[in-house]
């Protein structure tokens, strides 16, 4: 007797219904994390455990959010954008008193990138309209290297302020270094490392940052530099990182990046 085309086998519906239970769930694991998300997310009217010294209107920290603490001396502008597993930390561990002013500051409008770290153990203040990409990060606090035969992790850290002006572009992987001080609507180029000072309207990039193009209020963009002019170095460098600079500069240059 032939095969009703309206029949199916034992298999076929067993497996129909493996179909849609799988779409089934699928639909509601994606509602339930866009839930989670939303859920999680910390704003000035839904802050969860943090307590931060400010956060401005429209401000929004994305769930999850990364390790955050010392938040009484973080301060967050208005409509700042925070993305996921971005770490903002003030002082050097959780629970110390650093004291009556605020640490960690964004202007209006910072958006700080996924994955952006941000370590403040001294201050550091992110100008308004300040984009970061993926990635950057930005501290106020280096390892320091005077005794050779102590592990570099144990040596006592230095740590210097770091303040970036407003209206600039942080390309992704940017490490903005302690005593870094970047001027208005600076471009740090992507895994650029950037110390010292960094003049307004200019573009930086490499490792260390070098000054690649400048805008000047005369003549307007000025064309690539042939040879970058390097970033300053602030004071109080020692001259053991002036030699590890030098060297990293070198091997830059015999490879053709300098």
């Amino acid at each position: 007797m032939p095969k009703n085309r309206n029949t199916f086998s034992s298999g076929e519906v067993l497996a129909a219904l493996t179909a849609l239970r799988r779409r089934v769930a699928s639909r509601a694991v994606h509602a339930g994390w866009r839930w989670v998300r939303e859920a999680g997310a910390v704003t000035a009217q839904t802050p969860g455990r943090l307590r931060f010294g400010a956060i401005g209107h429209g401000t929004r920290l994305a769930f999850p959010q990364g390790t955050v603490f010392g938040e009484p001396w973080i301060r967050l502008g208005d409509h700042c954008i925070i993305a996921e597993q971005v770490t903002l930390t003030a002082g050097m561990m959780p629970d110390l008193d650093l004291g009556p002013d605020p640490v960690l500051v964004l202007g209006n409008g910072v958006v700080l990138g996924r994955g952006s770290h941000v370590i403040a153990d001294t201050r550091i203040t992110i100008g308004s309209d300040t984009f970061c990409g993926p990635g950057v990060y930005i501290t106020s606090t280096n390892h320091s290297y005077d005794d050779p035969h102590e592990p570099v992790g144990k040596q006592w850290p230095r740590s210097a302020p770091v303040e970036i002006g407003p209206g600039c572009w942080l390309g992704t992987g940017a490490v903005i270094l302690p005593g870094a001080r970047l001027g208005r609507n600076v471009v740090v180029a992507a895994g650029a490392v950037v110390r010292g000072e960094v003049p307004d309207h200019a573009v930086v990039a490499g490792a260390p940052a070098r000054i690649v193009r400048r805008w000047e209020p005369e003549t307007g963009w000025q064309p690539p530099l042939r040879t970058p002019a390097p970033v300053p170095i602030p004071d109080g460098v020692t001259p053991g990182q002036l030699r590890a600079l030098a060297e990293a500069e070198r091997i830059a240059e015999s490879r053709g990046t300098g």
